[in-house]
């Protein structure tokens, strides 16, 4: 698998991708609670777009799954009792991981998650995290399965759920 950097060009098509996998998704109301335009929003795939964060994975030549990839933590992961402190700027956090719904269950997302760690070490990231909502249950024993171990949670406020409960992860070195 190679994941490709998305560009401009890209923008549309990763908009109608995110569109499609929130409103097809089986049971995205009850464990990610992505909301059409509200998570992922159009402002937060622009910014991951123009810092060059933002990844895409084509099946002959459509998105079947994207990611977002920063090369630094923002304020959000302060707070939580992670196993090694490191400055911001060294931490890689995966984000909107998605898979189009007919792709699902054929491990791309594992896929792209490990690719998204492989890209991460190789820019010298000390570490890697990412968060997921309380509720996402599936989702959390997709990153245990991958090596990533549960650091602590935080109420925080999203768009698309209002006040909620974060759970935040980390690599295991």
């Amino acid at each position: 698998m190679r994941l490709e950097l998305a560009t401009q060009n890209d923008f549309d098509a990763i908009i109608a991708f995110y569109d499609d996998v929130t409103e097809r998704t089986p049971e995205m109301a009850t464990y990610a609670r992505w909301s059409k335009r509200k998570h992922p929003t159009i402002e937060s795939i622009k910014v991951y777009i123009n810092e060059g964060s933002m990844y895409i994975y084509r099946e002959q030549g459509v998105i079947v799954g994207a990611i977002a990839v920063t090369m630094y933590q923002g304020e959000d992961y302060h707070a939580i009792d992670w196993s090694q402190q490191v400055p911001d700027e060294k931490v890689a956090v995966i984000h909107i991981l998605a898979v189009s719904p007919g792709y699902q269950g054929k491990g791309i997302g594992s896929e792209m998650i490990r690719e998204a760690i492989r890209m991460a070490k190789s820019k010298g990231m000390q570490a890697i995290r990412l968060d997921a909502l309380a509720s996402n249950t599936p989702a959390h024993k997709l990153y245990k399965r991958l090596g990533f171990e549960y650091r602590g949670q935080q109420h925080l406020y999203a768009k698309n759920t209002g006040w909620t409960d974060f759970y935040f992860f980390e690599l295991k070195q």
